[in-house]
């Protein structure tokens, strides 16, 4: 009976595995069928010919490289600005006393019940009106503000409500006399935040970081607000999602899907040098 406990076990998990690789297999395979095949009813599953030059074709007849950089730029800022503002504002709320802290605390679990979407608008008006930046004067009247700068696509993320929370519960587990020891012995607060704290936070900061990565990678809405003006600016998901209206043959159908596998390979290289400590991660605040 354990034996068979065992192998259902594994059957359950290659089946679940599957069935969540299965669409990025046929979005693989799709990228590398010719334009008959793509329009073949029904269309073969496997290419008989694999036409690998569509990834080529990516980086020859899509701003690819434009695209790519300005993904990364925005996502690696975003990322390392988030993990920075919540660890700071995390240990803060863990790890001091002060009037109003359970106020705060109540105010960022309150704010994760409000979609992104709702402050696009306000937003917006903020980083129009951002004073003596793009033409603005000090009451941000005059020009358009941070409009069509990296500042407008990185600033609004850069700080999580999610985010703060997270470091928060995490820290609250760091002994208090550890941090006391490090005070006598002369140690700064940031001494002690990132030199003791933050190498203890190793798996909370690696779960958070994937997080904000991948979400920002994938981020549209206000990415495509924001590049509607500056089309430089645009990043992989915004560019291919915008491809869906200008092709509409079957040739651009396997070039757009190439693209998709392309912009998916830096979330992928991500995760599975995380991994590790992301599942250490969620392993540690399950126990909590």
């Amino acid at each position: 009976m354990k034996h068979l406990g065992l192998a259902g076990r594994l059957i359950f998990l290659v089946a679940g595995a599957t069935a969540m690789l299965l669409p990025f297999g046929d979005m693989l395979i799709g990228s590398l069928r010719a334009p008959a095949e793509l329009l073949a009813r029904p269309p073969p599953y496997w290419p008989a010919e694999p036409q690998w030059g569509n990834y080529l074709r990516v980086f020859q007849e899509l701003p690819m490289a434009l695209w790519g950089f300005n993904s990364l730029f925005v996502t690696l800022s975003t990322t390392i600005l988030q993990l920075l503002t919540s660890a700071m504002a995390g240990f803060a709320l863990a790890k001091y006393r002060f009037c109003g802290r359970n106020l705060v605390f109540r105010t960022v679990l309150a704010a994760q019940m409000f979609p992104f979407f709702l402050l696009v608008i306000p937003i917006f008006v903020v980083i129009r009106a951002w004073p003596l930046a793009g033409g603005n004067d000090v009451l941000g009247h005059g020009g358009i503000g941070l409009l069509g700068s990296y500042a407008a696509l990185i600033l609004p993320f850069s700080v999580s409500w999610y985010g703060v929370f997270l470091m928060r519960q995490f820290m609250a587990g760091v002994p208090d006399e550890l941090l006391d020891a490090a005070r006598i012995d002369g140690a700064s607060e940031a001494r002690i935040l990132f030199s003791i704290v933050l190498p203890l936070m190793r798996p909370a900061l690696a779960t958070l970081g994937i997080f904000v990565f991948i979400y920002q990678w994938n981020e549209v809405i206000w990415t495509m607000t924001i590049t509607q003006s500056a089309p430089d600016l645009q990043t992989a998901p915004v560019g291919i999602y915008l491809l869906r209206g200008a092709f509409v043959d079957a040739q651009a159908q396997s070039l757009q899907q190439a693209a998709v596998v392309v912009t998916i390979l830096p979330t992928l290289v991500l995760f599975l040098a995380l991994q590790r400590h992301y599942v250490r991660g969620l392993a540690s605040s399950g126990l909590k």
